[in-house]
């Protein structure tokens, strides 16, 4: 079973930071991506930003310029920094990974969801 754990988030000021970070387990034969997407209230899910097994990365217009990708160098855990907030950035976010748990088997897994709130 692999699942994600995610940490961080809060509420923050407008022009503050805040950070994620999410860790894999379980069973991965191989890691494609992770990354981050995040929903409003009655809003569909949207990307955020994600890092691929490659080291590439892609970013939402929204945030770029102000969130960071990163991953630790086994690739189990992504981080998203977040400068510059606003309060369109609040949101749920969650994790999201990408992988192959046996050659030829895909799977997508969602963590658990980590509120991320921007107000003065």
């Amino acid at each position: 079973q692999v699942q994600l754990a995610e940490s961080g988030g809060g509420t923050v000021q407008p022009g503050g930071s805040l950070g994620l970070s999410c860790t894999i387990s379980g069973s991965v034969y191989r890691n494609i991506a992770m990354g981050w997407y995040r929903q409003e209230p009655g809003k569909q899910r949207e990307l955020v930003a994600r890092v691929t097994s490659g080291a590439s990365t892609d970013y939402a217009d929204s945030v770029k310029g102000r969130f960071t990708i990163s991953r630790d160098y086994g690739g189990n855990t992504v981080y998203l920094q977040m400068n510059s907030l606003k309060p369109e950035d609040t949101a749920v976010y969650y994790c999201h990974a990408a992988v192959y748990t046996t050659p030829t088997s895909h799977l997508e897994v969602w963590g658990q969801g980590s509120l991320v709130t921007v107000s003065a």
